[in-house]
């Protein structure tokens, strides 16, 4: 207790104690450097971590709005080809002279055996047994069965399907016979001396009352002329899309048949 009164007696009144004090703290200051290394370690640690904890939480949200932009520009990308295929659609549906309805598929057939789809219109939107239906680039095939809200189409290529054709470049007429094959018809009794040609389009003939005429149905892919066999076979390939088109036009065609003549009984 008297060492610390006289400390600072001398203090006060010796001047040399000012500078023994400055000399002493110049010692004293690497000792103060090197406690204060853990307290600055410190607070250099809690920022990397913050500052580590701030990015984590920032690429986090990066990621989640790059998903959220992605799954925009995946819908964009989806919406652009949709209104490409409307655009399409709508220009097939100014070339048909009769009036026709927009329809959606919302089925597909699961018998591997019957090519059909399944539409989202019926009897009460006025839709008939045989009504055409197309796509943007040709005959899709024709309505075989209704329900009320629905209705059923078998495909071109479906066994069952016969189509009148005629070859747009000579109008050389014939049937395209579906083989159960989603890509192919298949022209068949065809006379060796016909002119048929590989790329030929293949128009409905309008024969048949069925399918209005001029509307793309297939194109000649190959034709095979064997000397062994009696007639040429013609395979082509549809016009329409018929494994990707989701949209389609429901032709309102009624052909026009020639009135029945009345028999004149003998007088």
């Amino acid at each position: 207790m008297f060492l610390a009164v006289l400390l600072m007696v001398a203090d006060l009144n010796w001047p040399k104690m000012k500078e023994g004090r400055a000399w002493l703290s110049l010692v004293v200051t690497p000792l103060q450097w090197v406690v204060d290394i853990p307290s600055r370690l410190a607070d250099s640690l809690s920022d990397v971590v913050v500052e580590r904890a701030s990015l984590v939480r920032e690429n986090q949200s990066m990621k989640a709005e790059a998903l959220v932009l992605e799954r925009k520009v995946q819908q964009m990308a989806a919406l652009t080809a949709e209104n490409i295929r409307l655009r399409e659609l709508l220009s097939a549906g100014e070339r048909v002279e009769a009036p026709t309805r927009l329809a959606e598929l919302i089925g597909v057939n699961p018998d591997p055996f019957q090519h059909e789809v399944i539409l989202n219109r019926g009897s009460e939107d006025g839709v008939f047994i045989g009504e055409p239906v197309l796509d943007a680039g040709g005959v899709m095939g024709q309505v075989v069965s209704l329900a009320h809200y629905t209705s059923r189409v078998m495909l071109v290529t479906d066994a069952r399907s016969a189509v009148p054709v005629e070859v747009n470049r000579n109008g050389y007429r014939g049937i395209a016979l579906g083989k159960g094959v989603l890509n192919e018809l298949e022209l068949e009794h065809v006379p060796d001396t016909a002119d048929i040609r590989v790329d030929d389009l293949l128009l409905t003939s309008g024969l048949g009352g069925r399918f209005p005429r001029g509307y793309p149905v297939a194109r000649v892919t190959e034709v095979i002329r064997d000397p062994g066999r009696p007639f040429t076979l013609v395979k082509a390939e549809p016009s329409a899309r018929l494994d990707r088109s989701r949209h389609l036009l429901l032709v309102e065609y009624h052909p026009v048949l020639p009135a029945p003549q009345e028999e004149v009984a003998d007088e």
